[in-house]
């Protein structure tokens, strides 16, 4: 029997290698004879890196400036075809930061490694736009592969997004080109860069925006969309705070759903093609896991075979660690324990997804 096990990150207690190497003892301790594929997902945003370690060679970036201006290290993926792959949090997240800053914090170091990513030879760049600190619209990460933007006065701006709103003019003339193969922006958002549905006005407040705030980093943005030409209402044009837009008006980057590329880069059509059952799962399963999730990209690729979902919860019936464990938190106490109570009970016949 071939079992593929292609689970997203269980948030905050388990990474996606680290779930499907639980779910996969857990099956193996019942059936120890059937051949398992692990295929580690994720939908561009936290995790994509470690999705496709195992398939490249992992550069550290010493020396990249974090959200907050302190030096972090940025990390790049290269694939042996050449296509490098980047997280935007490693090197510009929220969790960098001590505490929020919504108009200084800046998405320059993950140019930093997009740059030493170009020097080492990447012809194509993959890019996940999740977890991000600021609403720059992506000026921070154009700087770093010089951009230069402008006040009245023609003095560069500081980072951050708060500057934009004094941008007069922006000087392409020493911006490095794109790689030949391009540039895929990864991301599981459709929202445009402006107005009451865009970047600043639904993303600011988690990163610490109050109303004025996102009054200001708006009007900013709608500067620098003035100034770039590209239409704001472009949708996944608010990813990451505006990135996504900066990427697309000036590399041309293509914004695409994230967990659709990752299952591509992975091979899972492939890999599900001639499965007898395919596992997946994440740390809540509901409506939301099918609007561009892992798990939901998962279950429509593998539509004609048997399928089986594992969450930590879920208002689904399906098999979850709270159930097992008898208590949510007994369930967060240890996930890969009952990770791979789950696994064994797929193993001895239970299902685990509505017709599984």
């Amino acid at each position: 029997m071939k079992v593929v096990i292609a689970p997203d990150s269980f948030k905050g207690t388990a990474t996606a290698t680290e779930a499907a190497d639980a779910l996969a003892a857990g099956w193996h301790s019942v059936r120890p004879h059937d051949e398992l594929v692990t295929l580690p997902m994720a939908d561009g945003g936290e995790g994509t890196l470690a999705a496709v370690a195992g398939r490249a060679s992992l550069h550290r970036v010493p020396g990249c400036t974090g959200p907050d201006g302190r030096p972090v290290t940025g990390l790049f993926a290269l694939l042996p075809d050449g296509t490098a792959v980047v997280e935007l949090a490693t090197a510009s997240g929220l969790p960098l930061m001590d505490r929020p800053a919504p108009l200084t914090a800046t998405t320059r170091g993950t140019g930093q490694a997009v740059a030493a990513a170009l020097d080492a030879g990447a012809t194509r760049l993959l890019i996940g736009l999740g977890g991000s600190a600021s609403t720059d619209g992506g000026a921070g990460f154009l700087t770093a592969l010089g951009l230069r933007l402008l006040d009245p006065h023609g003095l560069e701006l500081p980072d951050g997004g708060g500057p934009l709103a004094s941008v007069a003019a922006v000087d392409r003339s020493a911006l490095r080109p794109p790689p030949p193969g391009g540039v895929r922006l990864l991301t599981d958002v459709t929202n445009p860069l402006l107005g009451p549905t865009g970047a600043a006005a639904v993303y600011g407040p988690q990163k610490g925006a109050g109303p004025a705030d996102v009054a200001a980093l708006d009007h900013g943005l709608a500067r620098l969309a003035a100034l770039l030409g590209t239409d704001p209402a472009t949708p996944g044009a608010g990813a990451a705070g505006g990135t996504a837009y900066g990427l697309h008006a000036l590399w041309s980057a293509d914004i695409t759903p994230g967990a659709a590329a990752v299952a591509d880069l992975l091979g899972l059509t492939g890999a599900v093609a001639d499965a007898d059952l395919v596992i997946t799962g994440e740390g809540r399963y509901d409506a939301t896991s099918h609007q561009g999730k892992a798990v939901g990209e998962v279950l429509r690729r593998a539509a004609r075979t048997r399928t089986a979902v594992v969450a930590g919860a879920s208002d689904r019936p399906v098999l979850t660690l709270t159930a097992l464990a008898g208590s949510s938190r007994a369930a967060l106490d240890a996930p890969l324990h009952w990770l791979a109570v789950a696994g064994a009970r797929l193993a001895a016949g239970e299902p685990a997804h509505p017709g599984g």
